[in-house]
């Protein structure tokens, strides 16, 4: 059985839920992004997050439902590095880096916790449904993504 599997929330909801929130046609991954995702499910990167089984299934469900982004990156995709402005529903606009890393650093915002992990693979102005720790779904929009300077040519 997959950590997938495991992945429950309040209500008794599963899968499913996790499935909804993420839509393969509207999320792409560059191949640096993917084993970065991949080493954070190895390496058990996520057991810190406030729902750690919840986190890896969201996290696996984007591997398996996303699609290669194209090459060149488009500078208006979601990647590790990228800065990015978005805003949560009922919320104003915030903004910080998207990092790989397990640890929280101020201004950076991880793959390794729910926003993150729902963030990688947007673009701008795209929303998706944010699945909270609680249960809870809000919606989360990308306003604005500035790439990561090694992808600044593209």
């Amino acid at each position: 059985m997959s950590i997938t599997k495991l992945a429950r929330l309040p209500g008794g909801e599963t899968n499913s839920t996790i499935e909804h929130h993420v839509s393969g046609a509207d999320c792409c991954l560059i191949a640096e992004d993917r084993r970065g995702i991949e080493r954070l499910l190895q390496n058990r990167s996520t057991r810190h997050a406030p729902n750690p089984p919840l986190l890896n299934g969201l996290l696996r469900q984007k591997l398996r439902a996303s699609h290669d982004a194209p090459v060149p990156t488009p500078p208006d995709l979601v990647v590790a590095g990228s800065h990015v402005t978005y805003m949560i529903s009922g919320e104003g606009s915030r903004s910080g880096t998207l990092s790989m890393g397990p640890t929280p650093v101020p201004g950076h915002i991880l793959v390794a916790s729910l926003l993150g992990a729902t963030l990688i693979g947007m673009r701008r102005m795209q929303k998706a449904p944010l699945l909270r720790e609680t249960g809870q779904t809000d919606i989360v929009v990308v306003l604005d993504v500035t790439p990561p300077p090694e992808h600044d040519a593209a």
